[in-house]
């Protein structure tokens, strides 16, 4: 979890006998939004549940696991709102996560099945982010993939590495690592995240866009965590090389920079913010890729969210703005598809409990 929310420190629990200690946790929300220029099928005014899911884990010993269950929402700037009812059928299934730790020593640990992606700076759920609404950074990159990961931690330094399925395309031909270095008794910590397809995948669905899913990612992040500060600035790159045989008949990118951050005034009271941009390449010409909203164009967004917490319960607001640039009619925003701009306001409140 990013912050400013934070878990339970006390979750519910249980003996496990020779097993262990097997821990039960769980994040059940609700929220309402209203929004200017709504795209077709999507609404000006709406409410909907976000989150009812349930977390079982296990956390020490030389095997260990975790499995999330249960029903979401995955609300991102400038994109269409989908139902509660609707998003885990469509992406990423009941159980989004779920996945084997092996840890023989302390230093070193593999992880196998259903994981978080490695790639990007924001998380897939809600209440994970400093934002509800997840932004324009998070729109190009994978949340969950199906692979294995090798971990390694010495004092300030993690590294990892996974062969997985990219953007849960249920092809194993993605590689991704990351590598992090923390200072100053953790306050400063520089990261560093990449992932390719090695190969080509032609399959496409609603969570495995066909371009994203054949490119190459990386972000560079710095966190700062000092005090009542959370600031958390990072750059992202990608690249879709021509390839005619996916109907790539020109080279795309992206190029973008983020700023995250929040201060907390009370320890129940917080703020926090996004200040992003996002670029791509490309010209409006047959089978060039679209990455945003048509061939070259770019966005940027800005998105503060008051929040509160106290104990399990949490209540919080998004304010958001996006202007776009450089669209193609067709692929912009409001009824038409040719606005260049949307206001979103977003309320949400439920417990982590």
């Amino acid at each position: 979890m990013s912050g400013p929310l934070v878990a339970d420190p006390n979750p519910g629990s249980f003996d496990a006998g020779p097993s262990g200690t097997i821990y039960i946790t769980g994040s059940a929300s609700a929220l309402a939004s209203w929004q200017s220029n709504a795209v077709p099928g999507d609404q000006s005014w709406r409410g909907d549940f976000s989150n009812g899911q349930i977390f079982v884990q296990k956390t020490d010993g030389w095997l260990q696991f975790f499995v999330d269950g249960g029903a979401y929402s995955l609300p991102s700037l400038g994109t269409r709102y989908m139902s509660f009812d609707d998003t885990a059928t469509d992406t990423f299934g009941v159980v989004p996560q779920a996945y084997l730790k092996i840890q023989p020593v302390s230093a070193v640990s593999l992880e196998i099945g259903k994981l978080p992606s490695q790639i990007g700076n924001e998380n897939a759920f809600t209440f994970q982010n400093v934002n509800i609404d997840r932004g324009l950074l998070w729109n190009q990159t994978p949340s969950f993939t199906r692979g294995m990961q090798a971990n390694y931690t010495k004092g300030p330094l993690n590294v990892a590495i996974s062969w997985n399925d990219g953007y849960y395309s249920n092809r194993l031909n993605w590689l991704t690592g990351s590598a992090s270095y923390s200072l100053n008794d953790g306050i400063d910590t520089f990261s560093l995240t990449a992932g390719a397809n090695m190969g080509r995948t032609g399959y496409s669905s609603f969570v495995t866009p066909l371009a994203q899913n054949n490119s190459a990612i990386c972000d560079l992040v710095y966190t700062y965590v000092f005090g009542a500060w959370m600031i958390d600035p990072y750059l992202q790159f990608s690249d879709i090389s021509q390839d005619t045989a996916l109907g790539f008949a020109h080279d795309t990118s992206t190029y973008s920079a983020a700023l995250l951050a929040s201060y907390s005034f009370t320890g129940e009271l917080f703020l926090a913010g996004r200040i992003e941009y996002i670029g791509t390449s490309g010209h409006t010409v047959a089978g060039t890729p679209n990455l945003l909203y048509g061939p070259g164009s770019d966005a940027w967004s800005i998105t503060l969210t008051p929040t509160f917490q106290h104990g399990i319960f949490f209540a919080r607001a998004d304010a958001s703005y996006v202007g776009a640039s450089d669209t193609t009619s067709g692929y912009a925003f409001g009824q038409h598809l040719d606005r260049t701009s949307q206001t979103r306001f977003m309320v949400e409140s439920g417990v982590l409990f």
